[in-house]
């Protein structure tokens, strides 16, 4: 690594010289920078906005699944076998399939050795358990805080080998020539009132970006809310992305970000709503439900069938309350809550709680757990105490107050498209962790855990076997460099020469959050979401009326210029799958007055219109055209492929780097 400086408009600014950028420093970016330390790659350093602040080390839920190939026990598995259930789930490339579970077990244990706390028996058998779609028992976890105790082991790793870390600043660009990365400028946030803001020009042969999820996209979120992502600014440079259509939305609290799955359903909480103000309280559920024994059964199952699933909706299923509260919270504007205070009361139609009226899944599991009693907080404190305290920890108290939750956007399987290296149309530009779409329609619970750490292997194995001549001309890094910083100049002074003491950076924020949440959530119409997509575009060329207050409201307002793009290339992803006839899917439901009827009692206006398979075998890409517009191909998904096993023939190949020049398409 060395320094120099680079001149635009009279401003001198830093220029950082590095073989490797990585953006990010979640659980995927520390694996690559270790990986890429153990490979031999010093001239190596992480660009993150706050160590510590990304969704892996602040996320988790009762218990945390990681998937991986079965290593224990007498069940057969194989890598091929993981491969089939992977892309069983639909709208995923095969060789990514093939090479994530293949590589699950070396990621694995890598993150056993360096202390994640995995449980194996006494002899050392890593046992594991089923996940959802999941026809083996390849489920693992360390408990409540998997990816958390991930990252921390990563980041010790990080900081023993001396890996440099670039904290607190905040990257506001690519660095792109003739459709190749070459670095990326950040905004270092401690020097904003400088003469050059902050601004900090990184020059890299790769950038590794690791951004995370779409977190800052939506109002109603359980994303932290210290993580916003950055997806629109590998967008905005003409990087694919890959079905951008299909997140995972789920019930979570909204004050403290939380999934609120497992053991807080199955204690059988009661769901109120109220005004907004806090009055007319009711058990709104009871209007809905045919008896009280079918409503307490279904929050029950909330519990392990926590992401909405339109397949879970037809006779009175478990994401009918998912629905509901969408009713409640976007429709009418209420707010809901989980009351543990109390067991749900039911009515006179319905019934009063009764437990043998619970259907016996339900019945059966809180038998076994010596639950059938008492009141919802009294059976979690002996079904999971250190659920109560997580709230606790964060300010809440669920033993005396109710918790507020919404369905919540959670996890986004689409982002990013990559190869079969982990490689974006732009070379040398590798997403990575949830910022990469690898995933299809239905994954396994905990397989994005394992896709981020084989995608930063697999990354770091490319960059490592790199060619020779891979090194990026200084008068090529220093034209891209020159280009974007006077467009990122020209924006920065035009915000700070009319600050205004209302910082309305906020409400265009909220603006463009309510809009995701309102129409490209689990919730989908075909002409709302065109009508949205119109406004999306609207709000992007209204991006440079936006007022600051201070210099230190320009990270915010730059953050708003790469989230609001990407919100566009969202809401056309998702408008191209339902203009080809896509139905309801993974966790969303696709509104049509002429197909399946939610519930009778809602009327027509609450129809859903089914599946259609045939577009499991196709995968959507997104990508910004010429003239500013997102546009939709469709491709089809490449099959599982034959792998070579001759031995002596992949030695060879091997040995003459010839598998590190192998590629495929995005």
């Amino acid at each position: 690594m060395n320094k120099k400086t680079l001149v635009i408009d009279n401003i001198e600014f830093p220029v950082v010289r590095l073989d490797v950028v990585i953006v990010g420093s979640g659980a995927a970016s520390l694996n690559c920078a270790d990986a890429l330390n153990a490979m031999g790659k010093r001239d190596i350093a992480i660009v993150t906005e706050k160590v510590g602040g990304g969704t892996s080390n602040n996320t988790g839920s009762d218990k945390q699944t990681y998937y991986k190939l079965s290593v224990s026990g007498k069940e057969p598995d194989s890598p091929y076998d993981m491969a089939k259930s992977l892309y069983d789930g639909g709208a995923m490339h095969g060789d990514l399939a093939l090479i994530e579970a293949t590589l699950s077990a070396q990621g694995f244990f890598h993150l056993a050795q360096i202390g994640v706390q995995f449980p194996h028996n006494a002899y050392g058998g890593y046992v594991g358990y089923k996940t959802d779609h999941d026809p083996r028992q390849r489920a693992t976890s360390a408990g409540p805080w998997t990816s958390h105790q991930m990252v921390q082991c990563l980041l010790k790793e990080v900081k023993a080998k001396k890996i440099k870390i670039f904290d607190g600043y905040d990257v506001v660009a690519l660095l792109v020539d003739n459709n190749r990365a070459v670095g990326l400028i950040a905004m270092d946030k401690s020097n904003i009132n400088d003469k050059d803001f902050g601004l900090v020009f990184f020059m890299a042969n790769d950038v590794v970006f690791g951004v995370g999820g779409p977190g800052g996209l939506y109002k109603t979120s359980v994303y932290p809310k210290v993580h916003i992502g950055a997806i629109g600014l590998a967008l905005e440079i003409g990087a694919v992305a890959r079905n951008l259509t299909e997140s995972q939305y789920g019930l979570a609290s909204t004050t403290f970000r939380w999934n609120v799955s497992g053991t807080y359903q199955q204690v059988l909480p009661r769901y109120i709503s109220t005004n907004a103000d806090g009055t007319d309280e009711k058990e709104f559920l009871n209007e809905y439900f045919p008896t009280m024994g079918k409503l307490a059964t279904d929050i029950f199952l909330k519990g392990y069938q926590w992401p909405f699933d339109p397949r879970k909706i037809p006779d009175y299923g478990s994401s009918l309350i998912d629905v509901l509260v969408y009713i409640e919270t976007v429709v009418k504007g209420r707010r809901v809550y989980m009351d543990f205070r109390r067991n749900p009361s039911g009515d006179e139609r319905i019934g009063s709680f009764r437990f043998d009226d619970l259907e016996p899944e339900a019945y059966t599991y809180l038998k076994n757990s010596d639950a059938l009693f008492g009141t919802p907080i009294e059976r979690l404190q002996k079904m999971n105490p250190l659920a109560i305290e997580l709230y606790a920890q964060n300010g809440i108290d669920i033993k005396t107050e109710p918790l507020e939750v919404a369905v919540c956007a959670q996890h986004n399987n689409g982002g990013l498209a990559g190869d079969i290296w982990w490689e974006s149309n732009i070379k040398h530009l590798f997403p990575i962790g949830e910022v990469n779409g690898s995933h299809g329609v239905y994954r396994p619970g905990g397989s994005a855990l394992n896709s981020g750490q084989v995608a930063s292997l697999r990354a770091a194995q490319k960059i490592a076997r790199g060619p020779a001549d891979r090194a990026v001309p200084l008068s090529v890094f220093e034209n891209a460099a020159s280009f974007k910083g006077k467009e990122l100049l020209s924006l920065i002074k035009q915000f700070t020469a009319s600050m205004n003491p209302t910082n309305t950076a906020v409400g265009y924020r909220d603006e463009f959050q309510q809009r995701m949440t309102n129409y490209g959530s689990h919730i989908r119409d075909a002409e709302k979401v065109k009508a949205a997509l119109q406004d999306a575009y609207d709000q992007i060329h209204r991006f440079e009326t936006q007022k600051i207050a201070s210099l230190n409201d320009l990270p915010y307002v730059l953050q708003n210029r790469h989230l609001v793009t990407a919100h566009a290339a969202y809401l056309e992803a998702i408008r191209a799958y339902l203009d080809k006839g896509g139905g309801s899917r993974g966790s969303y439901m696709v509104m049509d007055t002429n197909g399946e009827p939610v519930l009778d009692s809602l009327g027509d206006e609450w129809r859903y219109k089914p599946e259609n398979p045939e577009l499991r075998n196709w995968v959507l890409e997104t990508v910004l055209d010429q003239n500013g517009i997102f546009v939709s191909i469709w491709k089809k998904r490449r099959e599982l492929p034959d792998e070579e096993s001759w031995f002596e023939n992949v030695w060879g190949k091997y040995l003459q780097g010839e598998i590190f020049k192998q590629e495929s398409d995005i």
